[in-house]
This record gives C-alpha cells, structure tokens and sequence, in this order.
C-alpha cells in the first residue's frame, strides 16, 4: 500500500496539479502571505521568525493550562535526555513574546510592530477549514496600552482581507475588561452556574473551579444550550470605568475610519493576562465555523513569561480559511505566469547553444529551455502547455546570423531579433509583465456603520 500524508495535512501543489484547489495551491499560499507582508509593512511592521517548536512550558504558560489547545490538541515532541520536551506551536504569539523578551527587542523604538507566518499544529478533529497542520499570519504589537493601537490592529486586519478582495467579512468586537472586572464576572458565572452543575459538560464542570469565563466557549450542545436558558450575563456589563472608556475610544477610532464592525458581548478571552480589546473576524462561506481569525490585547502575557511587564495586543488568521473564504465569494485567484521565454532547439547539435541562450538569459528574466531538440509543431504545443509567454526557435540558420526568432503565444505577434539584444528585450518584457500583473491596493472606502 502506497504511503500518504498524514491526516489533517496538505500538500501545497504547483501550477496545473490535478488536484490543485485554492487550499492546495502553493502559488495562493505566498501570494496571500505577500499581500499580508505588504499591508502590515506599509504601517511600519517588521517580520520576525520563530522555531516551529518551543518548550512546552512556553506553550502551557503562554496559552494556559484550562484551554483546549493544551489540554488537547497539542503535539509533543521528546527526544532521549529530554525531560519537559517540545511542543510543535499551537499558535504564534507566546513564541513572539517570549522572542522578545529573549533577544533584547525592547531596546527598539514602541511600539514595535512584528509580524510573522508559518505553520501551526493542532492535534484537532479534522473538517473543513482546520486541520492538523494549518498556516497562519501573525501580527503582534509591544510596548503600548493606547486604545490607537487597539484600533490600527483591528484596521489592518481588516485592511489585509480588503487587499485580498475578500468582502463578505466582519468584525465582531468585545472587551473582557481588566483583571478585577473579570474576577467580579467568574464570581457571577461561578455562582451562576453552581446550581446546575448536572447539566455541565465534564470539561466545563473542570472549568467552574479554573476558570467559568471558559464555559461560555464550550463545544458542548448542552452548555451552550444551559448559557441561553440562563441569559448569561455578559462581560460588558461588568467593565469597570477605566475599561469601558478604553473600549469606547477604540470604537471611536474604527468609527471615525470607516471600518465595519458589530459589538458582540459573548467574546471572552479566559486566561488571565488577557486585558480589555476582543474581536474575532468572521465569514460565513467556510463553514459552521464561521471565524477567519481574531486577536486580542495581552498586557499580562510578558509577566507570566518572566519578563517585565509588557503591553501587548496581536491577532491571527489562518491561511487556508481566507482562501476558503475567497473561493465561497467566487473571487479569481492569481495564477502563477509560466517563463517569459521558453527556448528550442530545432536540431539535437544545437541544444547547447539553446541552453546556453536561455541561461544567459535569466540574468534578466524568467527563462527555460528544452533540453533536447523539437519540430515548431510540438515546441509551441509544449510551450503553450507551460504558460510560456514568448518561445524563440533556434535552427542553423538563427546559430548563423545570431539571431532569435521569436513568437508571443498570447497575441500571436512574431519577431527576429539578434541574440545580443535578446537582454534588453527581455529586461523590457518583464517590466511590462510587472506593472500588468502586480496585484493593485484596493481603496479603503469607508463602509456605512452598521454598529450601535
């Protein structure tokens, strides 16, 4: 029996694959990513890489040893010697905290602004949309409690998904308050739901004693079904002045920048470093699931890592959901260009000198040729096969007048030039190739505000 990848896992295909979809397509992964690298660097972020494994008391520190990603969906990694192990990353922020307190970044000017992407591990049930490895862009910002920040981050996630051409988005926006506002919430929650502890879910019986704000993210049918009969009270109602005028402020701002956004009191953050701005961002093509990301503020977080106390606030989407996301709205992803120039050899004695056209070539743009020789017939249906743009054909008579005769696939135009000038005519096509094909910014057209 043949071996297959694991379960929950892609393979990221080249152009023309059989089984290419938008999820699969290595060319839709960089390009999202690029997009998301020039947004986020066109507002001053920096790109910032981490191992793909860290210590596992980074991760249960960092994501909290009550939640799901630790308690069930993390993938160990021992080696002999080891006593703690490894822990492949559930999520990126930790990882960037704690890269920041290592390494000195303090030093920089505040807030620094980082940004990341890569892949993630989550030992998950597999269904559309998640699997056991995923990709996501991560953007964190350090050394700032100012609701402006808030505000930008939430913008610019908005600002990515827009560039993307995605549409059909929104931001659902909470606050979980600050620590004393949250511990008057468990105190209600705690009492609250005491009194119905049969009907609790096993995991959410664990999470009256660790931590109640926890319950009202349960999977479980029956606890979601207990937190609408009781008409749970929400977070909102509790925040004290300081949080709510926080809150304010950041609606303020995504107000007066037209960004969209719903107020949604049933966003909770559990663990305790977590301060004040919540969101999530939705779509409601990829699924039940409806969640392409969210983020939230974290001043707590550098504490807990053993570091000074750190503001921070950062947010995180999936790849492969935004691109679930793009293919429900019908959006036309960009296809990957084959060679400017695909060279031939109408002679097996000239394939060398066809070979060594084309790698003088790259100098300048992008060429292949072939690597033995070919009648016009079959060269132009090879080359038509590759999405090459121009094909040169190269017989006796070309190697003896040093010439080149060129024919464009896409206008049908044809063309001898010397193989001197081929540099400069190539050099000239790949700028036209550029300026035509480069993905243009898409307006920040402020949205009528649909928000109380």
């Amino acid at each position: 029996m043949a071996i297959t990848r694991p379960k929950g896992t892609n393979d990221l295909l080249p152009p023309g694959s059989p089984k290419l979809s938008p999820v699969t397509s290595a060319a839709a992964h960089i390009w999202l990513t690029e997009t998301a690298r020039r947004v986020l660097e066109r507002a001053g972020a920096h790109r910032i890489d981490t191992p793909v494994f860290e210590e596992a008391e980074l991760v249960k520190r960092g994501v909290g040893d009550s939640t799901d990603i630790v308690r069930k969906e993390m993938f160990t990694v021992y080696y002999f010697g080891d006593h703690g192990g490894f822990i492949l990353r559930p999520e990126g922020t930790a990882a960037i905290v704690r890269a920041y307190l290592q390494n000195g970044l303090k030093q920089l000017p505040t807030p620094l602004k980082l940004w990341t992407s890569g892949p993630i591990f989550r030992a998950e049930n597999v269904q559309k949309g998640r699997y056991r490895q995923f990709h996501q862009v991560d953007y964190e910002v350090l050394g700032s409690a100012d609701p402006l920040v808030d505000a930008e981050a939430i913008a610019l996630m908005v600002d990515v998904v827009r560039e993307l051409g995605l549409k059909e988005v929104r931001v659902k926006l909470g606050s979980i308050g600050d620590p004393a506002d949250r511990e008057a919430y468990n105190a209600y929650l705690r009492e609250l739901f005491t009194a119905h502890l049969d009907r609790l879910s096993d995991d959410s019986k664990d999470r009256l004693t660790r931590n109640p704000m926890r319950i009202l993210d349960s999977k479980s049918e029956g606890d979601q079904d207990l937190i609408a009969e009781l008409s749970v009270k929400p977070m909102l109602d509790f925040l004290g002045d300081e949080a709510r005028a926080h809150f304010e402020a950041v609606q303020g701002y995504l107000k007066d920048w037209g960004v969209p956004y719903d107020l949604d009191p049933s966003i909770v953050r559990g663990l305790d470093y977590y301060r004040r701005t919540a969101w999530e961002l939705h779509h409601e093509g990829v699924g039940a699931k409806s969640a392409l990301g969210g983020g939230g503020r974290y001043d707590g977080l550098a504490e807990i890592l053993g570091g000074q106390a750190t503001p921070g606030i950062g947010w995180a989407f999936g790849v492969e959901r935004l691109l679930l996301a793009l293919e429900a709205e019908g959006a036309e992803l960009p296809q990957t260009e084959g060679a400017l120039l695909y060279v031939v050899a109408l002679d097996e004695e000239n394939v060398p000198h066809a070979a060594k056209i084309a790698i003088d070539a790259r100098a300048v743009a992008r060429t292949e040729f072939a690597y033995r020789a070919m009648k016009p017939g079959s060269a132009f249906k090879d080359a038509e096969r590759r999405g090459v743009r121009w094909i040169a054909l190269l017989g006796s008579q070309e190697i003896e007048n040093g010439t080149l005769s060129l024919k464009n696939l896409q206008s049908g135009e044809q063309r001898v030039i010397g193989v001197s000038k081929l540099a400069a005519f190539l050099e000239a096509e790949e700028q036209t190739s550029i300026f035509s094909h480069s993905p243009q910014p898409t307006p920040h057209n402020p949205t009528p505000q649909e928000s109380p």
